[in-house]
């Protein structure tokens, strides 16, 4: 692929503190991610911000307000993992969809084609700079408006399943699943905006364990072993 966007769960940054990040665990992402761009493929991240903040939990925060510490807590992730790959040899920018002084660059299709040219990581971080919206939602928004070629999500399990593995232990794992399915299901890959947003612009989605050995690199070089979601 050309160019891909990865979802990266805040959660699983966490590592086993489930809280703030695991350098560790951060590093070795970049040195996988470093990977996939010396093979030539541009890398657009997206971060999810669970690590600081899960507003929807909330029963006193106005959900606006909820929302919008969210999209903060996502620039702090992008932030610090830009820095971690910058650390193990890559050039990165953060590009969020508002002005946040000078620690981000404000998002352009333009500017994002410019840095990827560059051979940079591109952060795209934020969300989509709205309320009621979620980081799902926001990566296939950019990876439809930078044409990608599909998104890859780094989740905590290690695929789709029928139903919770984490409440039934007879759970079953598919190897592939179409997005109609998805949505009729509510296997719950990624919210339904972001579902119907996929499936009207044909984005295709591999879904994929983090934790597990080197598995950006398996997922992105023809040794995929999680759920592949197909849109035709």
């Amino acid at each position: 692929m050309k160019r891909v966007l990865l979802k990266l769960s805040g959660e699983a940054l966490a590592g086993d503190k489930h809280t703030g990040f695991d350098e560790p665990t951060v590093t070795e992402v970049a040195k996988q991610v470093k990977q996939i761009v010396d093979g030539g493929t541009e890398v657009g991240i997206v971060i999810g911000g669970g690590n600081f903040w899960r507003g929807r939990t909330s029963e006193t925060i106005d959900r606006t307000k909820a929302d919008q510490i969210g999209m903060l807590a996502t620039i702090m992730n992008c932030i610090y993992v830009s820095e971690i790959f910058r650390s193990v040899g890559m050039q990165t920018q953060i590009l969020t969809p508002f002005e946040c002084g000078s620690m981000t660059k404000l998002f352009s299709k333009d500017r994002a084609n410019k840095y990827f040219a560059k051979g940079m990581v591109v952060f795209f971080a934020g969300g989509t700079g709205h309320p009621y919206f979620s980081t799902d939602t926001g990566i296939v928004l950019r990876a439809i408006e930078m044409e990608a070629d599909g998104i890859y999500l780094a989740k905590a399990i290690d695929g789709v399943y029928d139903s919770d593995p984490k409440l039934n232990s007879n759970a079953v794992k598919y190897d592939e699943v179409s997005i109609q399915e998805v949505i009729d299901k509510k296997l719950a890959v990624v919210d339904l905006t972001a579902s119907i947003m996929c499936m009207e612009n044909r984005m295709p989605m591999y879904v994929f364990g983090l934790n597990e050995e080197n598995s950006i690199v398996k997922a992105m070089t023809g040794e995929f072993s999680g759920t592949k979601v197909t849109v035709s």
